[in-house]
């Protein structure tokens, strides 16, 4: 799957749990770290198993849990659920993840990991990381990371630039997606839009959102125009009759065209919505 929007939901609020995955979002995740205040870490890790467990919910959206790095007592909550289709790793390196993977293992959890990046271990780990077996996808969490490195967060957010971009090639060279960071500015959707637009340049195929009211906002944002998706078919096309005719190099538009290129129109056709 291609998870163009991740959605936070707290988990001590079982009512929004319930609701999130009709927002849309590619993926929700149930949070049993930090948007849970410490006190009512035990009360959310029920209310997120027994909503897990409860057979009359059955989303389309994936759905995951967000657990603690030390995340034995989550998962043994967890255990009886029937619904639970990823585990998101927070503060992800090269020593939690696996430890993660096998805590899954022991308790026979076939289920992929969502590794975020949010240390400045982490950046520096994230080629070890996304070739973790159980992993499935880098988040990257530049709030976090910005906060471990004493820098201030912009608006341009050079302070974190090489850090996303280099969480972006781990997963390209792990072959798992990329999943950018969330914008905290909710009532900003033309900031959100820009910024998610930008992600896509860099290589990211989605983006962690807070709200319910972003993730239409990013989907728009990750679509493709239709000046794209038409340059995209024509070099399909043109790929075809090249292929036909032995050719491993061809012209579109007056554009010489060779695998690169072609790699590019494939992305860019995969970004197309199912009802587009």
């Amino acid at each position: 799957m291609t998870r163009r929007t991740v959605l936070f939901s707290p988990g001590d609020r079982p009512d929004m749990c319930r609701k999130a995955p009709s927002t849309g979002a590619d993926t929700v995740v149930f949070d049993l770290e930090d948007a849970v205040a410490p006190p009512r870490k035990a009360e959310a890790r029920t209310a997120v198993a027994d909503l897990l467990a409860d057979g009359s919910f059955d989303p389309e959206a994936e759905v995951a849990v967000r657990v603690d790095a030390d995340p034995a007592t989550d998962l043994d909550a967890l255990a009886g659920a029937d619904r639970l289709d990823a585990v998101m790793v927070p503060k992800a390196d090269a020593e939690t993840v696996p430890r993660v993977a096998e805590a899954l293992d022991a308790r026979g959890l076939s289920i992929p990991i969502l590794a975020l990046i949010e240390t400045a271990t982490g950046v520096l780990d994230a080629r070890e990381v996304a070739a973790t077996p159980a992993v499935d996808a880098l988040c990257f969490g530049a709030e976090d990371l910005a906060a471990d490195l004493g820098a201030t967060r912009t608006g341009e957010g050079t302070e974190v630039l090489y850090a996303r971009e280099r969480v972006v090639v781990a997963a390209r060279a792990g072959g798992v997606e990329a999943v950018d960071t969330v914008y905290t500015d909710l009532d900003d959707h033309e900031g959100l839009r820009e910024e998610t637009r930008f992600a896509a340049t860099l290589g990211y195929d989605g983006k962690m959102v807070v709200h319910p009211g972003q993730v239409a906002v990013v989907h728009d944002a990750l679509a493709p125009d239709p000046d794209e998706v038409a340059w995209a078919e024509r070099v399909l096309t043109a790929r075809e009759d090249a292929d036909r005719e032995g050719r491993g190099v061809f012209a579109v538009d007056g554009e010489m065209i060779d695998a690169p290129l072609i790699a590019r129109a494939e992305r860019i056709l995969d970004r197309v919505p199912d009802d587009g």
